[in-house]
């Protein structure tokens, strides 16, 4: 990923907490991570950013976990071929829901299932795990043109993406970037989240 024109570039691990942030601003009324998760706006508060920071950590020591300058947007990428938690992460990832979830564990758990469940493993491809803009930068472009970015080299690569919409309000969004919904799921009686895959071009 070079280029002087670029507005993105690699995450580093010093500004760890700087994408938790931008990333929870963007999630905080998620259907799914926001009020499903978090009913209580205090928990939310405290819980989402560790959730949301967790997940850009375990992706931090690859190059496709890329932010804007000042980190007004976010977006972490799963290369092809590569497994989103390592072994120890896994056993981390366990300790952090029954953490922030404690009672409710359970059904974060079944629904982590259900992302496994629906996730293709027919073709490698590039996955998004989380995209955002900070909440104070929302409406000017920068989210969608650091993911225009992303999709551009992946473009160059002849590779398919994939991602998993837990909110109806981007589903145009994404399909403007040439996602197309692939099947749907979500926590019984919950918000429903649609699964979406982008053609290799």
């Amino acid at each position: 990923m070079t280029g002087q024109s670029r507005i993105g570039r690699a995450g580093t691990p010093a500004e760890l907490d700087a994408i938790g942030r931008c990333l929870s601003g963007a999630f905080f009324d998620d259907p799914v991570w926001g009020h499903w998760a978090f009913p209580a706006t205090a928990a939310r508060a405290a819980g989402l950013p560790q959730l949301l920071r967790f997940w850009a950590e375990a992706a931090i020591g690859r190059p496709w976990v890329r932010v804007t300058d000042e980190i007004e947007a976010a977006a972490v990428w799963i290369p092809p071929g590569v497994a989103e938690l390592t072994d120890r992460q896994e056993i981390q990832f366990e300790e952090l829901v029954d953490q922030l979830f404690g009672d409710r564990a359970g059904e974060l758990n079944e629904l982590f299932s259900q992302f496994d469940a629906h996730h293709p493993s027919d073709e490698p491809h590039y996955y998004l795990s989380l995209w955002g803009t900070h909440r104070d930068h929302t409406g000017q472009g920068v989210g969608t043109a650091l993911l225009k970015e992303c999709l551009a080299q992946i473009d160059a690569e002849g590779m398919p993406a994939y991602l998993e919409s837990t909110n109806p309000a981007n589903l145009p969004r994404y399909e403007a970037l040439g996602f197309r919904p692939r099947s749907e799921f979500g926590p019984p009686g919950g918000p429903v989240i649609t699964t979406m895959w982008r053609a290799a071009r």
